[in-house]
């Protein structure tokens, strides 16, 4: 079996990627076609897949944002958007490729590219009880404004608004990964 390559999110990806996503979330944090598109245009050198012999594994929808902003489910996002925080908006992994690190190695391919684009931070809305596994990758879970944490619960109850810095005290990155 090939190793998994991973290569920017692009058009091409968009059935799978739909199919994925409605088999990793539940029915109200799926979103609809055009709003899931237009990540792929808006944002698209930090938006990555992970395949394997044509078969997507798994992909990282992220964009440039507006700090503390992050858009509702559903939202279509506009090209003239940006800021100076790398916003994490959906990681989905294929059953069959959880517990390979295939996840870490997207999200941390994006922080390099954010980084190298002079992107300051990672923002996040952690959802479905996932915040013990952005922790390990240096997020932390922070009590949000009022306005902003109304917006996260509409990602649900168990969502948590969590950032960290793109680059660590040390000046390096939280850790590197080999797929293989």
């Amino acid at each position: 079996m090939s190793a998994p390559i991973l290569s920017p999110l692009q058009p091409r990806h968009l059935a799978q990627a739909l199919t994925l996503q409605s088999q990793v979330y539940p029915a109200f944090l799926v979103e609809p076609e055009a709003a899931f598109a237009s990540r792929l245009h808006v944002a698209a050198p930090f938006n990555l897949a992970a395949e394997r012999d044509g078969t997507l594994l798994a992909y990282l929808l992220a964009h440039g944002w507006t700090r503390e902003s992050p858009p509702p489910v559903g939202a279509v996002l506009d090209a003239a958007r940006t800021g100076d925080t790398l916003y994490l908006h959906d990681l989905a992994v294929a059953d069959a490729a959880r517990g390979t690190g295939i996840g870490r190695a997207l999200v941390e391919r994006a922080f390099a590219l954010a980084a190298a684009k002079g992107l300051e931070r990672a923002e996040l809305i952690a959802v479905e009880g996932a915040a013990d596994y952005w922790a390990r990758l240096g997020f932390r879970a922070e009590t949000p404004a009022p306005a902003l944490a109304a917006k996260v619960a509409h990602y649900g109850p168990a969502a948590r608004w969590m950032w960290r810095p793109l680059r660590q005290s040390n000046g390096g990155f939280a850790a590197s990964v080999a797929l293989g």
